[in-house]
């Protein structure tokens, strides 16, 4: 089944990142986490369809997606960008494997953040903290991190920040590579689930390494493309 989404706004979150609001369908619900195919209603592009994570629940009258652009690649990113007030998308129905399985650690590299947003929203909403959990976010510059402060001001959420093209990255920013390194410290069975998101080699090489250090396969969550 397919939902046709009518844009309400757009907004910028980070220099390529932006928060766009549709309507939301009265009978689409999304387990936070979940991830929709969304097409362009635009002549040439209805039937380039990608994926995409809302980044709220099933709560509330919208549907909110943080999409990050890429411009140089001219594809459905570059298009999203210009995405103006009032135009429709068509989406599926919601699908995927990532889910909140309780406090743990979240791992995420880029855009992959956005499923994440959806579930530690949605439990912080429902428990009013998120202690046990740790976030950590790698991304190519500290200008590329999504939500800093929001993820910040979150309740008992350890935040940790990476960077692996910034020498001099900011106070809290760490310029490291998620490596056997620097996950040898975090892979332990006290910080099970691992949640992964991102490039699907970064999510193999972090799945293969944590499996490597002792970490059952069921506690690892990661969309699974095959």
């Amino acid at each position: 089944m397919t939902h046709d989404l009518t844009l309400q706004s757009r907004a910028s979150v980070t220099h390529d990142t932006h928060h766009l609001r549709f309507k939301r369908p009265k009978d689409l619900s999304c387990t936070p986490g979940q991830a929709v195919d969304l097409s362009l209603m635009r002549e040439g592009w209805s039937d380039q369809a990608r994926p995409f994570t809302p980044v709220n629940g099933s709560e509330g009258d919208t549907l909110d997606f943080i999409i990050k652009s890429y411009p140089d690649h001219e594809g459905v990113t570059a298009q999203i960008a210009t995405l103006q007030p009032g135009e429709k998308v068509q989406i599926s129905d919601p699908w995927g494997a990532i889910h909140d399985a309780g406090p743990g650690t979240f791992i995420a590299g880029g855009a992959g953040i956005t499923p994440f947003i959806a579930i530690l929203r949605a439990r912080l909403l429902r428990e009013g903290a998120l202690g046990g959990s740790t976030l950590i976010f790698s991304n190519k510059t500290e200008a590329d991190i999504i939500l800093r402060k929001e993820f910040e001001a979150m309740e008992g959420l350890e935040t940790i920040w990476l960077v692996t093209d910034e020498a001099n990255p900011g106070p809290g920013v760490q310029n490291e590579k998620i490596d056997r390194h620097f996950l040898r410290n975090h892979a332990t069975a006290a910080n099970a689930p691992f949640y992964i998101c991102g490039p699907d080699a970064m999510v193999d090489d972090i799945e293969e390494m944590l499996i490597s250090f002792g970490i059952a396969k069921s506690d690892i969550i990661r969309e699974d493309f095959s």
